[in-house]
């Protein structure tokens, strides 16, 4: 490899590394074999044609009744087929996990197939039912994906906090699988998305060598040509981050003629060519690239250098982009060492190879069967047939053979059984905030389950003193991957220990949600992945869980498990105004995905909940949960707790099964039923008594997951529901005494209203839909009609009264 073709844009300060986990340069090459390049060319012209047909099927093979297109990215796949056959088939290992840009999912079930671990079955099946997803997905394909990619930039930076997943498992349970490199393929488009640049810049990145980010430069977006020149800002921002930069602009042919004497005048003009001029060019026939060169107003010295060039040569040589010559690309993945993170930013022709090569509108283009028909003939392929092997024998194949022995990995073993107790039987008197009791939990876990206490890992974007996480820090310490002296150790004011040691079980990230629940969806694989587990606790604030949204909900899609506190909640942060309050967070805790959503009332519920929660976090089959949390003490005899135990643990398994009954008459003698979920508890108890008081029997249900209450009434009628399931909506709401309804909680209201189906009441939602603003608690409630009046006035309206 020429020193010409690999541009370097480098920092010169390194950051101070941590123990490594991956092998070096040196080691990587060791281990892998000098692989002949025109096998890979071969290989390539393979994976180009299969990936290409995946997506023609699913079009033009298909039956579609239905006149919704299949769609597919031919040109996005094209772009980085030579990236990714450079990786499978000369320099991955087993140990080595990566994530694949939305857009390429073709070329990757293409390389799965050619390696024996896709059967050809599946190829025509891409976004059809039962077979290949559109886009990467670890749970949901058939064959080998380490991340799912769907949602752009969140899928790129999943392998960096994979990485840091690994090194914590590494530093707690020293018999964790060694790991390789986390590889992050993204296409330039997706360096767009604030995901990119929130995870980046978090201070733990730097350290972390064994993650490689390669670039797939193809200067086009879905809809253009992306304008002017952005290499030297992006260079420049991750240099700043402390990554190491390498780019690779132009391969080996082009470069050689850039040596000779007077090429430095042909490289400078192709260096300024807007991106819109260099994609026409390629667009141009060999009759006109000597014109196109040359430009509007030509530089003789240009002139004279291209005139012994000829046209066949300069056509081959301006397409000849770093990201396409695989001889480059092995020698560059090979040389790169684990000192710090590294960007290899590849330059590339979106729809390389296709008849769509470089055209502004080629994004979702799908090749016709005329091109189709071209195409196989250029790949020695056949339209009719196209899901054919490597030739038995060949070079190709016994390299194939080679690889996909080298890149099997061992089966993960099953997840070693862990006990998480249903209950600390402890008693709580005092009045106290479900945020202070989670804190107090956490530090009882440590004393009453140290087993499962071991396995929990909290994190936080520097939040963690103001959830309460204070004392299990105290006790557990700081994560961190190299021992860090603490200067304020000798401080006899300071509450918080903050001893950062690779001993500790909290990581602290900076002010970034994103980041946050990216970590902790990356922690929940871990039982999946390295077949350790890990109980993942992540604090907010609770306002802040809609930023978070959508790589939470990733990670979930993805098989993480974790757990997510938000805390503080809804108005009752007075004070805070709206500018610190959450209204939908209920909801969103309700209808998501492979989560089951929580509001516990009082500190005997959010431990059992809790402790529930724990049980179903980091096995195959588990769930997510989220806690939506308070900062309002309240009088914890409103509990009523039972005192015997047998009653005791009934009403634990309510609690834990979304909810219980606080009054204890008979349900036939309730006129009208008050609903209640987490802070709101104290107002719709007052309420019931003050009705009571007017002869007005009212019975009162604290909801502890309204989340569970829906499940169970939504699995009614059926039939593929298991006879297990929860029938705590029948025990809450029984049908045989209806009553109206009054739900009230500190959210949008609507969170409750399918209360009303639940045995056909009439009902009054009470809840939160409006910005609040600066305030004491009373005058907010009143505020947004959710006081003990307005609860006793909805009562009363819906019995005429």
């Amino acid at each position: 490899m020429s020193v010409d073709s690999r541009e370097y844009a480098v920092s010169t300060e390194a950051p101070q590394q941590a123990a490594q986990t991956t092998p070096t340069a040196a080691e990587r090459t060791t281990a892998t074999a000098p692989t002949d390049e025109q096998t890979l060319r071969e290989i390539a012209r393979r994976v180009l044609w299969i990936s290409t047909a995946i997506v023609d099927a699913a079009n033009r093979g298909r039956v579609n009744e239905s006149g919704v297109k299949f769609g597919g990215h031919q040109a996005s796949s094209a772009s980085m087929v030579d990236i990714m056959v450079a990786l499978w088939f000369a320099e991955l290992t087993s140990a080595d996990r990566i994530s694949v840009k939305p857009h390429a999912s073709p070329v990757l079930h293409a390389i799965n197939f050619l390696l024996g671990e896709l059967d050809p079955s599946y190829l025509s099946t891409l976004r059809a039912k039962g077979g290949l997803q559109s886009y990467p997905s670890r749970l949901k394909d058939p064959d080998v994906v380490d991340f799912s990619t769907g949602s752009v930039g969140i899928g790129a930076t999943a392998p960096i906090w994979a990485a840091i997943a690994h090194r914590y498992l590494a530093s707690h349970f020293p018999t964790t699988a060694e790991a390789g490199r986390f590889i992050s393929l993204l296409g330039d488009a997706e360096l767009d998305e604030g995901a990119i640049w929130e995870a980046i810049a978090d201070p733990a990145v730097p350290q972390l060598g064994e993650l490689l980010w390669v670039v797939d430069l193809n200067r086009q977006s879905l809809d253009r040509v992306v304008p002017d020149v952005q290499i030297h800002r992006l260079q420049g921002m991750f240099e700043a981050a402390g990554w190491q930069v390498v780019t690779l602009k132009w391969g080996r042919l082009i470069s050689e003629i850039f040596a000779r004497p007077g090429g430095d005048v042909l490289r400078q003009r192709m260096e300024d060519m807007p991106n819109e001029e260099y994609q026409r060019m390629l667009r141009a026939g060999t009759d006109q690239v000597v014109e196109r060169i040359l430009g509007a107003d030509p530089d003789p010295q240009l002139r004279s250098f291209i005139a012994d060039i000829s046209p066949q040569t300069l056509t081959a040589a301006i397409g000849d982009l770093g990201g396409h010559d695989l001889g480059l690309l092995v020698d560059t993945f090979r040389s790169i060492d684990n000192d710090r993170p590294t960007i290899v930013f590849a330059y590339t022709i979106k729809g390389r190879g296709l008849p769509t090569e470089g055209h502004p509108s080629n994004h979702s283009a799908l090749l016709n069967e005329a091109q189709m028909t071209e195409l196989a003939t250029a790949s020695g392929m056949s339209l009719d047939s196209p899901w054919q092997p490597l030739e038995p024998g060949s070079a190709a194949a016994k390299l194939a053979t080679r690889r996909a022995e080298a890149l099997r990995r061992p089966v993960v073993a099953p997840v070693g059984r862990l006990t998480v107790p249903p209950s600390f039987d402890r008693h709580y008197k005092s009045a106290i905030s479900t945020q202070a009791s989670f804190g107090r939990f956490l530090t009882d876990l440590t004393r009453q389950a140290p087993e499962a206490a071991a396995r929990v890992v909290t994190t936080s974007p520097d939040v963690a003193s103001s959830t309460n996480v204070g004392g299990w820090i105290n006790k557990t310490g700081i994560w961190s991957p190299t021992e860090r002296r603490d200067w304020f150790a000798d401080d006899a004011e300071r509450l918080l220990r903050w001893s950062e040691q690779t001993s500790g079980q909290h990581i602290e990230l900076g002010i970034a949600e994103v980041n946050l629940v990216s970590l902790l969806g990356e922690l929940g694989t871990t039982f999946s992945r390295w077949g350790e587990r890990l109980i993942p606790i992540g604090t907010l604030y609770d306002p802040f869980v809609e930023r978070a949204l959508e790589p939470w909900s990733y990670g979930m899609y993805a098989g993480g498990q974790s757990i997510l506190v938000g805390t503080p909640s809804g108005v009752t942060l007075a004070p805070e105004g709206g500018a610190h309050q959450s209204i939908t967070t209920p909801s969103i805790g309700l209808e998501q995905p492979s989560c089951i959503a929580w509001e516990p009332a009082f500190a005997q519920d959010l431990e059992w909940c809790m402790l529930e929660a724990m049980s179903q976090v980091g096995i195959p089959g588990g769930t997510s949960s989220y806690f939506r949390l308070s900062t309002r003490p309240l009088d914890q005899a409103i509990a009523r707790v039972p005192e015997d135990e047998a009653l005791r643990e009934r009403r634990r398994r309510h609690a834990v099964a979304g909810g219980y009954r606080l009054t204890d008459h008979d349900p036939a003698d309730e006129q009208v039923t008050l609903v209640g979920v987490g802070a709101m508890m104290p107002e719709v108890v007052r309420a019931a008594e003050a009705l009571g008081r007017q002869g007005i029997t009212a019975g009162v249900v604290c909801l502890t997951s309204p989340d569970l209450v829906f499940r169970s009434w939504h699995r009614r009628g059926n039939l593929a529901a298991a006879q297990s399931d929860s029938d705590i909506v029948d025990v809450l709401f029984p049908s045989e005494h209806p009553a109206p309804i009054v739900s009230v909680l500190d959210g949008h209201p609507h969170t409750l209203s399918f209360l009303a189906a639940a045995r056909g009441d009439r009902i009054r939602c009470l809840g939160v839909t409006e910005f609040g603003q600066s305030s004491d608690v009373d005058d907010a409630y009143r505020l947004h009609h959710i006081d003990e009046a307005s609860i006793i006035d909805a009562a009363l309206g819906l019995l005429g009264r």
